[in-house]
């Protein structure tokens, strides 16, 4: 099978998981992009934040329609990831491909265990802390700079446990700070872009704008806790065969 056509395939199984979940089409797409495509584990990161960001962004305008977006929140929560994101990403490119790998598949199990527990909150408002919103923020920030995902696997967790969220808004939120987040990591990867396949990257992305509307499509007919539990799986499914093929 062709490279593009694996691309393809690829991008039409991540979009729909962006655009029903609010994340998890990086954490899918780093290890389709290294397994399937033959990409490095570093080229791997710096593309899937090519791809996450155009795609997010398609899914994010979708949401903002349904009024599932929280502007003011996930813009605020964004900005506390920035300066991590960019830090993350500068030091990204000095890490040995082992590391990555491991510290990917790790951070993938952790989130896969966070999304299976996590509940939806009431309807009624919490009282966030802002520092430790801050601190949830950059935290997300520095795991997409170095791992180069979006962090919409641990946004979404995060908005609902410390901002006190439901899951809808949480999903559609989470969109905006997967944007923002992936430009400030991919700004401080400018010089890792110049090897990248853009064949391949292209209908990779295409592939997965055009599911990332029938995920949210699908996410209006099922319940979010039916979709974190499908996904969870899924994520350590992934973690689990990137562990086994980092140790041997």
């Amino acid at each position: 099978m062709s490279a593009v056509m694996l691309a393809l395939i690829a991008g039409a199984v991540i979009g729909p998981a962006l655009g029903a979940l609010g994340g998890g089409g990086s954490v899918l797409a780093v290890p389709a992009l290294i397994y399937l495509l033959g990409f490095t584990p570093v080229a791997a990161t710096t593309a899937s934040l090519v791809i996450v960001t155009v795609t997010s962004a398609t899914a994010l305008s979708a949401h903002a329609r349904d009024g599932h977006v929280r502007w003011r929140t996930g813009l605020l929560f964004a900005a506390a990831g920035v300066g991590p994101a960019m830090l993350g990403g500068a030091l990204a490119g000095r890490l040995p491909a082992a590391v990555l790998t491991v510290a990917f598949a790790v951070v993938a199990a952790a989130a896969a265990v966070r999304m299976l527990r996590l509940r939806s909150s009431s309807e009624s408002i919490i009282h966030v802390r802002p520092g430790r919103a801050g601190a949830a923020g950059a935290g997300l920030g520095a795991v997409t700079g170095v791992l180069g995902v979006g962090g919409g696997f641990l946004a979404v967790p995060a908005l609902v446990n410390v901002l006190g969220m439901r899951i809808r808004a949480a999903v559609g939120t989470s969109l905006l700070v997967i944007t923002v987040n992936s430009l400030a990591a991919l700004a401080m990867r400018a010089g890792t872009a110049d090897g990248l396949d853009w064949a391949v990257i292209g209908p990779f992305a295409g592939a997965a704008i055009l599911g990332a509307w029938d995920g949210k499509r699908l996410s209006a007919k099922l319940s979010g806790q039916t979709l974190q539990r499908v996904f969870a799986l899924v994520l350590l499914a992934v973690a689990g065969f990137m562990l086994v093929e980092a140790v041997l």
